[in-house]
């Protein structure tokens, strides 16, 4: 591994490692997100594909077909696949929570329209089926078909679970793990699977892409009380304005006093937030030390991941892929 591997924030490493073949990944993504007949598609889908991101999902597919000794075409199908279905679901995200901001740039729904960002989400998932069928595998068609039904269901589980302060961390675990880990644990899964790897290491890179998944989508919502807009691409407190119960709210609300209480009803179940209110619940989160406390589950949740690693070779390439998790919750820092 050279210097400049070395040098960088796992996920760059990662892209480094992985650049040649992220490359065709990308030409393949421009070539299927085309439209001679709707333009706006296209224009809709750069908005959001090129406007940077980690792109952690597609490079977790091609690393771990890499790592399971991939030599043929379609790792690159499946990491397409990967990033169509996830970018599919940010559009669709946009429109339901409406948000105003989207990886530091205006939402799609903010600069054309929610009917646009819905329709072009629809067609990109449409695009993403067509890729994975060309792969030849039902055993991948199954996978991600199943990932997307998830994806979905976590979505609707929120809407329900989001303002009720009757949610528990079981319910809030089940909705992360549908939401987000569900596409990573299936971006490692797919890779493996293609590659022909054995049952042992498929259910590894499961594992390790669910965990990981977990962590990173309890570090967005802790950065929401205390990261920046930069970290995030969000403007931060944007859960609490939006009235989502996260992980630190969670805690917070299961030891709340009676006025507390009643704070967190106004504010998240009715809706009836005024200025200040942010700074009451940063002060009620503190209280309970609820922030500390969701960062050791975020922690717990990373070493889960870089633990499934162990059943793989040792070799650099699952070093990065340990060195990822942790980077994951570095963001706290």
């Amino acid at each position: 591994m050279g210097q400049d591997t070395i040098s960088a924030k796992p996920h760059e490493a990662l892209a480094f490692l992985l650049r040649d073949e992220m490359a065709r990944v990308d030409a393949l993504i421009r070539a299927r997100m085309a439209s001679k007949n709707a333009p706006r598609i296209p224009e809709v889908t750069a908005h959001l594909v090129e406007a940077g991101g980690k792109r952690l999902r597609p490079l977790l597919t091609l690393a771990s077909a890499r790592l399971c000794g991939y030599e043929g075409p379609y790792h690159v199908h499946l990491a397409a696949t990967v990033e169509f279905i996830h970018t599919a679901t940010l559009l669709h995200d946009d429109v339901v929570d409406e948000s105003l901001q989207r990886r530091g740039r205006p939402t799609a729904n903010l600069m054309w329209d929610n009917k646009s960002s819905v329709l072009v989400g629809d067609y990109l998932f449409s695009r993403s089926f067509q890729l994975m069928v060309e792969t030849g595998s039902l055993r991948v068609l199954d996978i991600l078909a199943n990932a997307s039904a998830t994806i979905a269901e976590g979505e609707v589980l929120q809407l329900t679970a989001a303002q009720d302060l009757r949610t528990d961390e079981a319910t809030y675990l089940k909705v992360i793990r549908g939401k987000t880990a569900a596409l990573f644990a299936a971006a490692t899964e797919v890779g493996a699977v293609i590659a022909g790897a054995d049952e042992g290491t498929i259910s590894a890179l499961n594992s390790y892409g669910d965990a990981l998944g977990i962590s990173f989508q309890i570090v967005d919502d802790l950065l929401d009380y205390g990261g920046s807009s930069s970290q995030l691409g969000k403007n931060t407190g944007d859960d609490f304005r939006e009235r989502k119960l996260t992980l630190p709210v969670i805690k917070a609300v299961g030891r709340a006093s009676a006025d507390e209480r009643a704070f967190w009803t106004r504010v998240i179940e009715k809706g009836e937030q005024q200025d200040g209110d942010l700074a009451t619940a940063m002060q009620i989160l503190a209280r309970h030390d609820s922030l500390q406390e969701t960062r050791t589950e975020a922690i717990a949740w990373a070493d889960k991941a870089k633990r499934a690693l162990r059943a793989l070779p040792d070799n650099d390439l699952r070093r990065l892929l340990g060195d990822l998790a942790d980077y994951v919750v570095a963001r706290l820092n």
